[in-house]
């Protein structure tokens, strides 16, 4: 059945508190490489992996930090992972983008769409050695374009396999807008593989809680797959330090940037004519122009903002939940810092 509202803002608080950490770090200096957050998609994962019981499988995208601490990895491993400890989740060599953790069946990739043939191996192993056992695959709709991705849907419908597919739709594959390079509707493409499917608002818990409790009961009982779309948003963008939200959130510091450079460029002498400068100089200021009215920037679209209000009717409750979650994490960060030079 769905869970409780308060059980589901803690883990979607302890996530973002989590990953917010993470970004400090990044932004300090002291992780390095790409980033990848979930900041924006608390409410899909806490409303599935709120159904998952021991048993249960997880695959998961380049995101995994926040549905992984959910399900039961310590923060402090995931840390210190990510801070390239040998002593972190996977001796601090995967990374943000290759966490697995044995003890919880749990395990993410870097490779768009690999979600899909993990969790199918999960399900396919769940029919033989886990029956009642489920898996999940976790992944943006610009996955759905990958073709093993669809072939694990096809293999997971022909032999019914108890596997939830979860597509994350924000609306962007990475830095494209994915109405420009996606045809047809996602869940439909679900419904020809004869596959269940229902789209559902992913910035609503409580939304999610229910359908992920039909998807997964119906997959337990040997009914086969199910197929989510849940619509979120990514706070972050594609990654940390997406451009041209730095664009938005620091314009003094970052226009002179691009301005200058663009200005250089109309100027000089040789190269494309005016016509070609004017169309470059005209589709860089649109898409700046854009971010002022992204979605990404609307706190409304903040699950985790929205999931807080619906308990502000016990506000003394909901002061000490949040600052157990906020001690958890604090101590974490604490213990993954120990030997760590700033």
């Amino acid at each position: 059945m769905p869970a409780d509202r308060w059980s589901l803002y803690a883990l979607m608080l302890k996530s973002r508190l989590l990953e917010d950490t993470i970004a400090k770090l990044w932004n300090d200096g002291l992780i390095s490489g790409e980033m990848h957050l979930g900041t924006g998609e608390e409410a899909v994962y806490a409303g599935v992996v709120s159904q998952l019981r021991e048993g249960d499988a997880m695959a998961l995208d380049h995101r995994g930090t926040g549905p992984l601490m959910m399900r039961g990895v310590d923060p402090i491993l995931i840390l210190r992972e990510l801070l390239g400890k040998p002593d972190g989740l996977c001796g601090g060599k995967g990374g943000h983008m290759h966490l697995f953790s044995r003890e919880h069946l749990s395990a993410s990739s870097g490779i768009v769409g690999a979600a899909g043939p993990a969790a199918a191996g999960f399900a396919l192993s769940a029919q033989y050695l886990r029956p009642g056992a489920v898996a999940v695959a976790f992944f943006g709709e610009g996955a759905m374009n990958q073709g093993m991705l669809l072939e694990s849907m096809n293999l997971a419908s022909a032999w019914k396999l108890p596997v939830l597919f979860v597509c994350k739709d924000d609306d962007w594959s990475i830095t494209t807008p994915s109405k420009t390079m996606t045809g047809g509707n996602l869940a439909d493409r679900a419904r020809g593989l004869g596959i269940p499917a229902e789209e559902v608002d992913g910035l609503d818990v409580s939304a999610v809680s229910k359908a992920a409790a039909s998807a997964i009961g119906r997959a337990r009982s040997g009914q086969g797959p199910a197929f989510l779309q849940a619509r979120c948003v990514h706070f972050e963008g594609h990654f940390l330090g997406y451009q041209l939200l730095r664009l938005t959130r620091h314009p003094l510091k970052e226009i002179p940037k691009i301005a200058i450079p663009l200005t250089r460029s109309l100027l000089r002498f040789g190269g494309a004519g005016w016509r070609e400068r004017l169309a470059g100089m005209k589709t860089v200021l649109k898409a700046t122009l854009s971010t002022w009215r992204d979605p990404r920037e609307d706190q409304d679209n903040d699950p985790v903002r929205r999931a807080r209000m619906e308990l502000q009717s016990d506000r003394t409750r909901l002061r000490e939940m949040e600052g157990r979650v906020e001690k958890e994490i604090q101590d974490a960060l604490a213990s993954a810092l120990e030997g760590v030079s700033s």
